[in-house]
């Protein structure tokens, strides 16, 4: 398109895990500079909803009621989950938007773009779009090259619109208060390096091990004392993994203050001298924030799933013969050969200044 749509009322559509929202921020952030006067809502699910609540980018947020939506079909119960779809659908058809801007690009999404009664529909075509999703459209994006970030990817459907303006140079944004908080819960310590070792309970074969993590902090503990503090999610194997680490690293890591919220773990990250993690929706919000990343890789791919690159960051990975899969495997040899020594060059590398962007 050469300019951007005639749009009083936009909806974005990006469902899915914290990753994948998070990598969407910059693209919406873009897509408010082009349409300033426009009302945008953001349609997404309970588990992602803290990513995007609070951005000035957004004035509203939709939640798809997956849950409740879930409960009553595992409970056979079809004239609830009947009522509960219904009666979202009437409200997002009642919002009356002129314009759907679909970065999910799967059936479910491509559904509720149809549902949503707007004249314009515009997502990915193929191989982008999945599921047939795309059908539901009536703008397709097709996309070169092939391989891109989901940074760039989120970017190119928005350029599509014809809209020119860069993302926000801050496309996260977390409050006053919760800066102050955590700042509260620091203390005196000079800049930590943060390590999340977790991963969501679905990819666990994204982790590395608790020798390798402990080795790193012991190593950079000992390069003029910095401070070295684990994180970790709500999840009960999040939180014995990082207790490991913690307590192999034999004092030289500490855990982290809690972070009872997404915002709470922006403002921690956004404090730390370098973050150290595998392929995570969190090591996506550091890189955000600002914060230089190692980035450890095993079965995702390097491109598609790079940091955001106005972040300096350096990714460790061996290429062996079965990666980069989209399922994984409970192996994981693909993490296994990561060297304790590739990764703390990597982070002195970046420390020193020296990190790729």
């Amino acid at each position: 398109m050469d300019a951007p749509p005639d749009a009083d009322r936009l909806l974005v559509i990006r469902l899915g895990a914290v990753g994948d929202v998070v990598r969407t921020l910059p693209a919406v952030s873009a897509l408010r500079a082009g349409f300033p006067e426009a009302r945008i809502s953001w349609l997404v699910e309970p588990a992602s909803e803290s990513v995007v609540r609070g951005q000035p980018w957004i004035d509203q947020i939709l939640v798809f009621p997956r849950s409740e939506l879930v409960r009553a079909l595992v409970g056979l119960r079809w004239l609830r989950g009947w009522r509960i779809l219904r009666d979202f659908t009437a409200a997002l058809r009642g919002a009356g938007f002129d314009l759907v801007v679909d970065f999910h690009s799967i059936l479910k999404s491509g559904a509720l773009s149809r549902l949503s009664g707007a004249a314009q529909r515009v997502t990915y075509a193929p191989p982008f779009g999945r599921e047939w999703g795309w059908r539901f459209a009536n703008r397709l994006a097709e996309l070169e090259p092939r391989r891109a970030s989901r940074f760039e990817r989120n970017r190119a459907l928005v350029d599509f619109l014809g809209v020119t303006a860069p993302p926000d140079a801050a496309p996260l944004r977390i409050t006053a208060e919760v800066r102050e908080r955590m700042a509260r819960e620091l203390g005196e310590i000079a800049a930590p390096v943060v390590i999340h070792p977790g991963t969501s309970d679905a990819t666990p074969h994204k982790r590395w091990t608790v020798a390798g993590y402990a080795e790193v902090a012991r190593g950079l503990a000992g390069d003029a004392g910095t401070p070295v503090l684990v994180t970790s999610g709500p999840a009960r194997d999040d939180r014995r993994f990082a207790r490991d680490i913690v307590a192999a690293a034999a004092g030289a890591a500490a855990h982290a203050p809690e972070t009872p919220s997404l915002a709470d773990l922006a403002a921690l990250f956004e404090r730390a001298r370098l973050y150290v993690g595998s392929d995570s929706g969190p090591m996506h919000v550091a890189s955000l924030m600002g914060t230089p990343v190692v980035q450890l890789l095993g079965p995702t791919h390097p491109v598609e799933n790079a940091p955001w690159r106005e972040t300096p960051s350096a990714s460790v990975r061996v290429p062996v013969a079965c990666s980069p899969c989209r399922r994984g495997c409970a192996a994981a040899t693909c993490m296994r050969v990561i060297r304790p020594e590739s990764v703390l060059s990597a982070a002195r590398g970046l420390l020193a200044g020296r990190g790729a962007r």
